[in-house]
């Protein structure tokens, strides 16, 4: 089967003018995606995309039911695109029109699961943080970015035809991250699982504010929008400084959810005093929006996210033998907590104290 995949890799390489390019392989993630650095003998680079169509569950099409989606597996359950190429073309497309530093698309082929790609360089945010470069400046157009980006009403369809569907957040894929918590975190922890009344109990506490995150959709969400993802392009000018990467699975979501995915950074520390900062920048930019609403139904989501990445990382130990995404759980507790402190949600903070042996936070 590998054989077929590289010669079909080779073919579509040639096909688009790419076949003398030196291959480099890049290191991979937690998906099934590969990528490539394509050295090209005249100079320059491209970045090649490899995603197997047949190593994911189907997306969610538009119609579906709730029963469709579940009976279709994860993906089309949480609303996540499979991976698709077309997903991520299109969603490039949206984003390079808001003026947003997306790659651009050099040669697809959505049904093989190949494109060639601009390569926006290796200056990731949580790199260029390690080394010392200044933290505030890089949150600050991260920041003015996401501004840009919600600025806009989003279409239904993006790209051109046929396009791809931009899918609101709704409450089942809301939800299916939280089920997977119940389900993966007994299983990471050793513990027995969840009783019927913690059950009934944790769902009876998420389904308001899920609710507030299906009321509050209204924008294009990139869905992973973290220092792993975005790269500092200083050459460019104003929001076309922040590259973005992995956009695929976005979604029409509440503003507040890219937010609390850059601020609740499963794999760097986000000091409480960085979100401050990104929280007023933000929230200065967009005087029409009500701060204290806004503000509590970011602590609300956020508790959500940070429920579901700690699910994800869970599945990932336990799940898949990846015993380094244990080192994740600690962070992403102190920011479950940081948020579990705002007093509207004492009582699910008294459920996780109640029900959860939690990895150390210190």
């Amino acid at each position: 089967m590998s054989s077929d995949r590289d010669a079909l890799k080779a073919d579509f390489l040639a096909a688009n003018g790419f076949g003398a390019a030196r291959r480099e392989p890049l290191p991979g993630d937690a998906s099934t995606r590969l990528y490539e650095r394509l050295h090209l003998p005249a100079g320059g680079r491209r970045i090649f995309m490899d995603q197997p169509p047949s190593l994911e569950t189907k997306p969610c099409p538009p119609l579906a039911t709730p029963d469709e989606r579940r009976a279709l597996g994860y993906n089309a359950s949480a609303r996540l695109a499979a991976g698709r190429v077309d997903a991520f073309v299109a969603c490039a497309a949206f984003l390079r029109l808001q003026g947003l530093s997306a790659p651009q698309i050099v040669a697809a082929d959505p049904a093989a699961g190949l494109a060639v790609l601009e390569d926006l360089g290796d200056d990731l945010y949580a790199r260029l943080i390690e080394g010392g470069a200044d933290e505030a400046e890089l949150y600050d157009a991260a920041t003015d970015a996401l501004v840009r980006l919600h600025a806009e009403t989003p279409p239904p369809v993006l790209g051109g035809a046929p396009g791809w569907p931009l899918l609101a957040y709704d409450d089942l894929a809301l939800k299916t991250g939280g089920l997977m918590f119940l389900e993966w975190w007994p299983k990471y922890a050793g513990l027995p699982p969840f009783s019927a009344e913690a059950v009934a109990a944790w769902e009876a506490l998420w389904a308001p504010i899920r609710a507030r995150g299906v009321d509050g959709a209204s924008v294009f969400c990139h869905r992973d929008y973290h220092a792993e993802n975005l790269i500092w392009l200083p050459k460019r000018g104003g929001v076309a400084r922040v590259g973005m990467l992995d956009f695929q699975d976005a979604v029409r979501a509440h503003p507040a959810w890219d937010l609390s995915m850059l601020l609740h950074d499963g794999r760097r520390d986000v000091s409480p005093e960085r979100e401050a900062a990104v929280l007023a920048r933000y929230l200065a930019a967009r005087p029409e929006v009500d701060a204290d609403r806004f503000l509590a139904d970011y602590h609300a989501l956020g508790a959500l996210n940070t429920a579901r990445i700690l699910f994800i990382f869970a599945r990932q130990v336990a799940g898949f033998g990846r015993p380094r995404y244990a080192a994740f759980m600690p962070r992403m507790w102190r920011y479950l907590y940081r948020c579990l402190a705002d007093p509207e949600l004492a009582e699910l903070k008294a459920w996780f104290d109640r029900n959860v042996i939690r990895e150390p936070q210190a």
